[in-house]
């Protein structure tokens, strides 16, 4: 029988979607140790939060496929495994709803000063010196503001929906999307990311990760934020460079910034965006609502079953490789 790894364990909830179909194994007590034991079995991968490079696919002969379980893959090494024969595959309608609630969350959790005063409030009640502090708050209001959008894919898109159901003006910088998408969801299409920073009053990230991104948001480009901004990242750590961040917010450049994401995860203690009243930090945990955690499971376990049956799955990171991956189930089914 077919065989699936799990990174953990193999998840009772998920069992009867592949029983029939395949045997689902992990690496068991021996996690610690391995991270990757019986992998060497493994003819899908179900990957989560490992890396899986040359080196780890190499331990797997087996191999057919990759399935991400979240819209991210730069912890797989897509050109490795094409050079394999290993599909690639993700799940990139699985996070949209919850990871673009988590971004309007931090949205309005930073423009309404929450941490800020939520701390203020407890340094008062420790003290024992009660006072009214309305007089010291301050917050933003976001209706009539302008949201920029680097990235108007899935997520973005569904940012968007939101922002502009609550009031906001809606932007979006993304050369790779077609002019009617802007026009269906009612977003200004912003020719450049200088103009796009420049005019926002919040600026959200929604793209992946890779070489043209890493470090997208360095020093110059918080220097072209608008002054007084808010930004917001809940795609991945590395588009930013948190020295640059630390400095932008230090000079009271950006009134504050809302991370899921974080370079490395999780931060290392002693970072200075830890602990700020104006910087709100949440472990990268943006899909992880109830719905949104078995989804990211289904939407990839699904296309798991579909290569092990010899069907061609939806979504295929690197489609060149298809036949020679039905040739090889062929070869061994």
């Amino acid at each position: 029988m077919q065989k699936i790894w799990f990174e953990t364990v193999v998840p009772e909830a998920y069992r009867h979607m592949f029983e029939e179909v395949a045997e689902g194994i992990s690496p068991g007590d021996r996690v610690k140790s391995d991270r990757y034991h019986r992998l060497e079995e493994a003819h899908a991968v179900m990957a989560g939060g490992l890396t899986y490079d040359a080196a780890a696919m190499d331990r797997a002969p087996r191999l057919l496929l990759i399935a991400r379980t979240g819209v991210g893959y730069d912890k797989v090494d897509v050109r490795a495994a094409t050079e394999r024969n290993i599909a690639v595959v993700n799940a990139p309608d699985a996070p949209t709803v919850s990871t673009a609630e988590q971004a309007v969350t931090l949205m309005m959790t930073v423009a309404r000063s929450i941490k800020r005063v939520e701390n203020e409030l407890n340094r008062m009640l420790d003290s024992g010196v009660r006072k009214n502090i309305w007089g010291e708050y301050i917050a933003l209001e976001m209706h009539s503001k302008q949201l920029g959008l680097v990235g108007l894919g899935r997520i973005g898109g569904h940012v968007s929906g939101i922002a502009r159901a609550i009031g906001m003006k809606v932007a979006a910088y993304d050369p790779f999307i077609a002019d009617e998408r802007f026009r269906e969801l009612g977003v200004t299409k912003v020719d450049t990311l200088e103009e796009l920073l420049g005019g926002s009053d919040f600026v959200s990230l929604h793209l992946p990760l890779n070489d043209e991104t890493h470090k997208l948001m360095n020093a110059e480009r918080f220097a072209q934020m608008k002054p007084g901004a808010v930004f917001i990242n809940v795609s991945r750590g590395g588009h930013v460079d948190e020295a640059a961040l630390t400095a932008a917010l230090d000079r009271e450049h950006l009134f504050g910034a809302g991370l899921d994401v974080t370079d490395p995860e999780p931060p290392e203690a002693g970072n200075p965006l830890l602990g700020r009243d104006n910087v709100v930090i949440t472990p990268h945990v943006a899909s992880a609502t109830v719905v949104g955690r078995r989804r990211l499971v289904v939407h990839a376990l699904e296309q798991v079953l579909q290569v092990l049956r010899g069907e061609r799955p939806p979504h295929l990171l690197n489609p060149e490789v298809w036949e020679a991956v039905r040739g090889r189930w062929e070869a061994g089914s």
